[in-house]
Protein backbone atom coordinates (compact mmCIF):
# COMPACT_ATOMS: atom_id res chain seq x y z
CA UNK A 1 0.00 0.00 0.00
CA UNK A 2 1.19 3.13 -1.15
CA UNK A 3 1.06 6.82 0.82
CA UNK A 4 -1.26 7.82 -1.83
CA UNK A 5 -3.63 4.87 -0.84
CA UNK A 6 -3.46 5.61 2.64
CA UNK A 7 -4.57 9.12 3.00
CA UNK A 8 -7.24 8.31 0.18
CA UNK A 9 -8.33 5.70 3.17
CA UNK A 10 -7.89 7.61 6.10
CA UNK A 11 -9.87 10.50 4.86
CA UNK A 12 -12.75 8.59 4.08
CA UNK A 13 -12.78 7.00 7.32
CA UNK A 14 -13.02 10.40 8.80
CA UNK A 15 -16.00 11.50 6.54
CA UNK A 16 -18.10 8.79 7.65
CA UNK A 17 -17.17 9.11 11.17
CA UNK A 18 -18.22 12.66 10.66
CA UNK A 19 -21.72 11.97 8.93
CA UNK A 20 -22.83 9.44 11.89
CA UNK A 21 -22.03 11.88 14.44
CA UNK A 22 -23.97 14.52 12.40
CA UNK A 23 -26.85 12.18 12.20
CA UNK A 24 -26.54 11.98 16.24
CA UNK A 25 -26.61 15.47 16.68
CA UNK A 26 -29.26 17.22 19.45
CA UNK A 27 -31.43 19.72 17.46
CA UNK A 28 -33.32 22.17 19.86
CA UNK A 29 -37.01 22.65 19.56
CA UNK A 30 -37.47 26.27 18.39
CA UNK A 31 -39.60 27.75 21.83
CA UNK A 32 -42.97 28.36 22.30
CA UNK A 33 -44.32 31.43 21.66
CA UNK A 34 -45.39 32.89 25.67
CA UNK A 35 -48.36 35.04 26.03
CA UNK A 36 -48.20 37.30 29.12
CA UNK A 37 -50.90 38.57 31.13
CA UNK A 38 -52.62 40.98 29.69
CA UNK A 39 -54.29 44.34 31.64
CA UNK A 40 -58.20 44.39 31.33
CA UNK A 41 -59.04 47.61 31.82
CA UNK A 42 -62.94 46.75 31.00
CA UNK A 43 -64.28 46.68 34.97
CA UNK A 44 -61.63 49.04 36.59
CA UNK A 45 -58.20 48.44 38.45
CA UNK A 46 -56.45 45.41 39.13
CA UNK A 47 -58.45 43.10 36.35
CA UNK A 48 -56.36 40.99 33.97
CA UNK A 49 -57.50 38.39 31.22
CA UNK A 50 -57.09 34.96 32.10
CA UNK A 51 -55.24 33.38 29.55
CA UNK A 52 -56.74 31.54 26.86
CA UNK A 53 -59.72 33.31 27.66
CA UNK A 54 -62.18 37.03 27.60
CA UNK A 55 -62.51 36.58 31.12
CA UNK A 56 -61.12 39.44 33.55
CA UNK A 57 -59.60 38.18 36.60
CA UNK A 58 -59.18 40.58 40.45
CA UNK A 59 -57.51 38.95 43.21
CA UNK A 60 -57.85 41.16 46.82
CA UNK A 61 -57.92 41.11 50.05
CA UNK A 62 -56.67 42.12 53.20
CA UNK A 63 -54.62 40.55 56.58
CA UNK A 64 -56.17 42.52 59.89
CA UNK A 65 -54.79 42.32 63.16
CA UNK A 66 -57.11 43.94 65.72
CA UNK A 67 -57.16 44.16 69.60
CA UNK A 68 -60.88 44.68 71.12
CA UNK A 69 -61.66 46.30 74.78
CA UNK A 70 -64.48 45.51 76.57
CA UNK A 71 -66.35 44.44 73.09
CA UNK A 72 -68.86 41.58 73.73
CA UNK A 73 -70.55 39.62 76.53
CA UNK A 74 -67.56 37.95 78.56
CA UNK A 75 -70.03 34.98 80.22
CA UNK A 76 -71.37 34.32 76.13
CA UNK A 77 -68.33 34.63 74.24
CA UNK A 78 -65.70 32.37 75.88
CA UNK A 79 -63.09 35.02 77.06
CA UNK A 80 -61.95 35.43 80.31
CA UNK A 81 -60.88 38.79 80.28
CA UNK A 82 -61.93 42.44 79.21
CA UNK A 83 -59.45 42.92 76.17
CA UNK A 84 -59.21 40.34 73.14
CA UNK A 85 -56.86 40.01 69.65
CA UNK A 86 -57.29 38.18 66.76
CA UNK A 87 -56.21 38.06 63.29
CA UNK A 88 -57.67 37.96 60.10
CA UNK A 89 -57.10 36.86 56.81
CA UNK A 90 -59.35 37.92 53.71
CA UNK A 91 -58.91 36.87 49.93
CA UNK A 92 -61.34 38.01 47.59
CA UNK A 93 -61.73 36.40 43.76
CA UNK A 94 -63.70 38.48 41.45
CA UNK A 95 -64.70 36.81 37.89
CA UNK A 96 -66.26 39.26 35.14
CA UNK A 97 -66.92 38.79 31.77
CA UNK A 98 -69.26 40.68 28.73
CA UNK A 99 -72.52 38.57 27.49
CA UNK A 100 -75.23 38.60 25.42
CA UNK A 101 -77.32 39.67 28.76
CA UNK A 102 -74.71 42.06 30.14
CA UNK A 103 -72.00 41.32 32.39
CA UNK A 104 -71.43 38.13 33.97
CA UNK A 105 -69.43 38.38 37.24
CA UNK A 106 -68.74 35.87 39.73
CA UNK A 107 -67.48 36.64 43.34
CA UNK A 108 -65.85 34.14 46.05
CA UNK A 109 -64.56 35.89 49.74
CA UNK A 110 -62.80 33.60 51.68
CA UNK A 111 -62.38 34.84 55.44
CA UNK A 112 -60.18 33.15 57.63
CA UNK A 113 -60.11 34.01 61.43
CA UNK A 114 -57.63 32.97 64.24
CA UNK A 115 -58.61 34.03 68.13
CA UNK A 116 -56.57 31.60 69.53
CA UNK A 117 -54.66 28.35 68.57
CA UNK A 118 -57.91 26.60 69.19
CA UNK A 119 -59.93 28.99 67.62
CA UNK A 120 -59.22 29.17 64.12
CA UNK A 121 -60.95 28.69 60.66
CA UNK A 122 -62.07 29.62 57.04
CA UNK A 123 -65.19 30.09 55.90
CA UNK A 124 -66.70 31.19 53.02
CA UNK A 125 -67.02 35.55 53.65
CA UNK A 126 -69.55 35.55 50.05
CA UNK A 127 -70.11 33.43 47.04
CA UNK A 128 -72.60 35.05 44.51
CA UNK A 129 -73.30 34.99 40.95
CA UNK A 130 -74.23 38.15 39.40
CA UNK A 131 -76.36 39.21 35.78
CA UNK A 132 -76.75 42.87 34.87
CA UNK A 133 -78.62 44.12 37.94
CA UNK A 134 -79.39 40.32 38.93
CA UNK A 135 -77.83 38.89 42.07
CA UNK A 136 -78.00 35.29 43.68
CA UNK A 137 -75.98 33.48 46.25
CA UNK A 138 -74.94 34.03 49.92
CA UNK A 139 -73.70 37.85 50.07
CA UNK A 140 -74.33 41.29 52.36
CA UNK A 141 -77.43 42.66 51.96
CA UNK A 142 -78.38 46.43 52.00
CA UNK A 143 -78.69 46.68 55.80
CA UNK A 144 -74.75 46.12 56.14
CA UNK A 145 -74.77 49.28 54.48
CA UNK A 146 -73.87 52.15 57.48
CA UNK A 147 -72.08 55.00 58.15
CA UNK A 148 -68.42 55.17 58.17
CA UNK A 149 -67.68 55.93 61.56
CA UNK A 150 -67.17 52.57 63.88
CA UNK A 151 -70.03 54.84 66.56
CA UNK A 152 -73.32 54.07 64.90
CA UNK A 153 -75.23 50.67 65.00
CA UNK A 154 -77.67 50.58 62.06
CA UNK A 155 -78.78 46.65 61.59
CA UNK A 156 -78.73 43.11 63.55
CA UNK A 157 -75.56 41.36 63.99
CA UNK A 158 -76.32 39.36 60.67
CA UNK A 159 -76.39 41.32 57.66
CA UNK A 160 -75.40 38.02 55.56
CA UNK A 161 -78.17 35.95 53.91
CA UNK A 162 -78.73 33.43 51.10
CA UNK A 163 -80.53 35.47 48.78
CA UNK A 164 -82.14 36.93 45.64
CA UNK A 165 -82.10 40.43 44.44
CA UNK A 166 -82.70 42.99 41.49
CA UNK A 167 -80.86 46.48 41.53
CA UNK A 168 -82.07 48.86 38.77
CA UNK A 169 -79.85 52.13 38.08
CA UNK A 170 -80.31 54.71 36.03
CA UNK A 171 -77.61 57.63 36.49
CA UNK A 172 -77.31 58.38 40.04
CA UNK A 173 -80.57 56.58 40.73
CA UNK A 174 -81.25 53.39 41.67
CA UNK A 175 -84.09 51.10 43.12
CA UNK A 176 -84.06 47.37 44.31
CA UNK A 177 -85.82 44.57 45.63
CA UNK A 178 -84.61 41.33 47.36
CA UNK A 179 -85.82 38.43 49.15
CA UNK A 180 -83.52 36.83 51.73
CA UNK A 181 -83.49 33.34 53.22
CA UNK A 182 -83.64 34.26 57.05
CA UNK A 183 -82.45 31.25 58.31
CA UNK A 184 -79.74 32.06 61.37
CA UNK A 185 -81.08 35.28 61.83
CA UNK A 186 -79.94 37.17 64.54
CA UNK A 187 -82.12 39.40 67.20
CA UNK A 188 -81.86 42.28 69.46
CA UNK A 189 -80.43 40.88 72.98
CA UNK A 190 -83.46 43.44 74.57
CA UNK A 191 -86.40 40.91 74.08
CA UNK A 192 -88.00 40.10 77.29
CA UNK A 193 -88.71 36.22 76.58
CA UNK A 194 -86.49 33.77 74.30
CA UNK A 195 -86.63 34.43 70.60
CA UNK A 196 -88.50 32.25 68.15
CA UNK A 197 -86.09 30.50 65.17
CA UNK A 198 -86.38 32.31 61.87
CA UNK A 199 -86.75 29.89 59.63
CA UNK A 200 -89.24 32.25 57.01
CA UNK A 201 -87.87 34.61 53.98
CA UNK A 202 -87.54 38.15 54.51
CA UNK A 203 -88.26 41.06 51.71
CA UNK A 204 -86.29 44.07 51.20
CA UNK A 205 -86.33 46.99 49.49
CA UNK A 206 -84.70 50.13 48.61
CA UNK A 207 -84.61 53.88 46.59
CA UNK A 208 -81.80 55.76 46.32
CA UNK A 209 -79.39 58.64 44.55
CA UNK A 210 -76.95 60.87 44.30
CA UNK A 211 -78.35 64.68 44.21
CA UNK A 212 -75.33 66.66 44.05
CA UNK A 213 -72.92 66.62 47.04
CA UNK A 214 -76.30 64.26 48.80
CA UNK A 215 -76.66 60.85 48.52
CA UNK A 216 -79.49 59.55 50.27
CA UNK A 217 -81.07 55.83 50.64
CA UNK A 218 -84.26 54.78 52.31
CA UNK A 219 -84.68 50.94 53.19
CA UNK A 220 -87.15 49.06 54.38
CA UNK A 221 -87.45 44.92 55.43
CA UNK A 222 -89.99 42.87 56.75
CA UNK A 223 -89.63 39.71 58.45
CA UNK A 224 -92.42 37.29 57.44
CA UNK A 225 -91.70 34.81 60.07
CA UNK A 226 -92.05 37.25 63.06
CA UNK A 227 -94.38 39.83 61.17
CA UNK A 228 -92.81 42.26 62.04
CA UNK A 229 -90.02 45.06 59.73
CA UNK A 230 -88.17 48.05 60.18
CA UNK A 231 -87.42 50.89 57.57
CA UNK A 232 -83.90 53.14 57.79
CA UNK A 233 -82.98 56.06 55.69
CA UNK A 234 -79.63 57.45 55.30
CA UNK A 235 -77.97 60.70 54.19
CA UNK A 236 -74.14 61.59 53.62
CA UNK A 237 -73.17 64.92 52.54
CA UNK A 238 -70.24 67.06 51.60
CA UNK A 239 -70.03 70.09 54.15
CA UNK A 240 -67.00 71.76 54.94
CA UNK A 241 -63.70 70.34 55.60
CA UNK A 242 -66.16 66.80 55.77
CA UNK A 243 -68.73 64.62 54.97
CA UNK A 244 -71.57 64.98 57.49
CA UNK A 245 -73.75 61.80 58.24
CA UNK A 246 -77.59 61.02 59.16
CA UNK A 247 -79.54 57.65 59.70
CA UNK A 248 -82.74 57.23 61.75
CA UNK A 249 -84.70 53.78 61.71
CA UNK A 250 -88.08 52.65 62.97
CA UNK A 251 -88.70 49.18 63.96
CA UNK A 252 -92.44 47.51 64.28
CA UNK A 253 -91.24 44.84 66.92
CA UNK A 254 -88.65 41.76 66.87
CA UNK A 255 -87.35 41.37 63.06
CA UNK A 256 -84.30 39.71 61.78
CA UNK A 257 -83.14 43.45 59.99
CA UNK A 258 -83.13 45.54 62.81
CA UNK A 259 -85.13 45.74 66.48
CA UNK A 260 -82.59 47.07 68.49
CA UNK A 261 -84.98 50.09 69.77
CA UNK A 262 -88.30 50.88 68.33
CA UNK A 263 -86.55 54.20 67.22
CA UNK A 264 -83.05 55.61 66.40
CA UNK A 265 -81.17 58.25 65.60
CA UNK A 266 -77.17 58.91 64.53
CA UNK A 267 -75.25 61.57 63.45
CA UNK A 268 -71.16 61.45 62.40
CA UNK A 269 -69.07 64.11 60.92
CA UNK A 270 -66.06 62.46 59.10
CA UNK A 271 -63.01 65.27 59.12
CA UNK A 272 -60.01 64.64 56.83
CA UNK A 273 -57.60 66.83 58.58
CA UNK A 274 -55.02 65.34 56.22
CA UNK A 275 -55.11 63.60 53.22
CA UNK A 276 -53.43 60.44 55.62
CA UNK A 277 -55.57 61.26 58.62
CA UNK A 278 -59.26 61.03 59.24
CA UNK A 279 -61.55 61.88 62.75
CA UNK A 280 -64.75 60.98 63.08
CA UNK A 281 -67.19 61.92 65.98
CA UNK A 282 -70.62 60.01 66.47
CA UNK A 283 -73.87 59.49 67.97
CA UNK A 284 -76.51 57.61 68.02
CA UNK A 285 -79.95 57.61 70.61
CA UNK A 286 -82.40 54.95 70.73
CA UNK A 287 -85.66 54.92 72.32
CA UNK A 288 -87.38 52.16 73.75
CA UNK A 289 -85.15 49.40 73.63
CA UNK A 290 -87.69 46.47 75.37
CA UNK A 291 -89.65 44.04 73.75
CA UNK A 292 -92.94 41.89 75.57
CA UNK A 293 -93.18 38.25 75.67
CA UNK A 294 -94.95 39.02 71.98
CA UNK A 295 -92.16 41.14 70.22
CA UNK A 296 -93.34 43.91 70.41
CA UNK A 297 -91.80 47.31 72.24
CA UNK A 298 -92.30 48.19 75.37
CA UNK A 299 -91.66 50.17 78.61
CA UNK A 300 -90.09 53.49 78.38
CA UNK A 301 -86.19 52.22 79.04
CA UNK A 302 -83.65 54.64 75.91
CA UNK A 303 -80.13 54.14 75.70
CA UNK A 304 -77.36 56.53 74.10
CA UNK A 305 -73.48 55.95 73.18
CA UNK A 306 -71.26 58.62 71.64
CA UNK A 307 -67.61 57.73 70.19
CA UNK A 308 -64.35 59.03 68.14
CA UNK A 309 -62.76 56.76 65.37
CA UNK A 310 -58.89 57.69 63.88
CA UNK A 311 -58.11 56.41 60.68
CA UNK A 312 -53.92 56.94 59.80
CA UNK A 313 -53.01 55.75 56.42
CA UNK A 314 -49.02 54.69 57.32
CA UNK A 315 -48.41 53.86 53.57
CA UNK A 316 -50.23 52.77 51.18
CA UNK A 317 -51.73 49.79 51.63
CA UNK A 318 -51.32 50.09 55.11
CA UNK A 319 -53.59 51.77 57.75
CA UNK A 320 -54.26 51.74 61.02
CA UNK A 321 -57.77 52.25 63.13
CA UNK A 322 -59.06 53.20 66.66
CA UNK A 323 -62.41 53.40 68.14
CA UNK A 324 -63.73 54.68 70.97
CA UNK A 325 -67.37 54.29 72.34
CA UNK A 326 -68.97 55.27 75.38
CA UNK A 327 -72.82 53.71 75.90
CA UNK A 328 -75.42 54.66 78.57
CA UNK A 329 -78.86 52.18 78.65
CA UNK A 330 -81.13 53.99 80.74
CA UNK A 331 -81.55 51.64 84.02
CA UNK A 332 -78.52 49.43 83.41
CA UNK A 333 -75.22 50.12 83.24
CA UNK A 334 -72.98 52.46 81.93
CA UNK A 335 -70.06 51.26 79.73
CA UNK A 336 -66.64 51.69 77.46
CA UNK A 337 -65.38 49.76 74.77
CA UNK A 338 -63.24 50.05 71.25
CA UNK A 339 -60.78 48.60 69.87
CA UNK A 340 -57.49 49.28 67.34
CA UNK A 341 -56.54 47.54 64.46
CA UNK A 342 -53.49 47.52 61.97
CA UNK A 343 -54.44 46.39 58.14
CA UNK A 344 -52.63 45.51 55.57
CA UNK A 345 -54.47 44.96 51.92
CA UNK A 346 -54.08 44.37 48.68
Amino acid sequence: MNIKSLLLGSAAALAAVSGAQAADAIVAAEPEPMEYVRVCDAFGAGFFYIPGSETCLKIGGYVRFQVDVNRGNLATNGRTSDWDAFTRGQLDIDARSDSELGTLRGFIGLRGDADSNASRGVSIDQAFIELGGLKVGFFYNWWDDGLSGETDNLANGTTRFNAIRYTYTAGAFYAGLAVDELEGASFSTNTLSPVEPNNNVGIEGIIGGAFGPAKIAVLGGYDTDQENGAVRGIMTADLGPGTFGLAAIWASGQNAYYDQSEWTVAAEYAVKVTDRFKVTPGFQYFWNIDQDVSGDFAGDRDGWKAGLTFDYQLATNLSTKLAVNYNDTEGTSESWDGFIRLQRSF
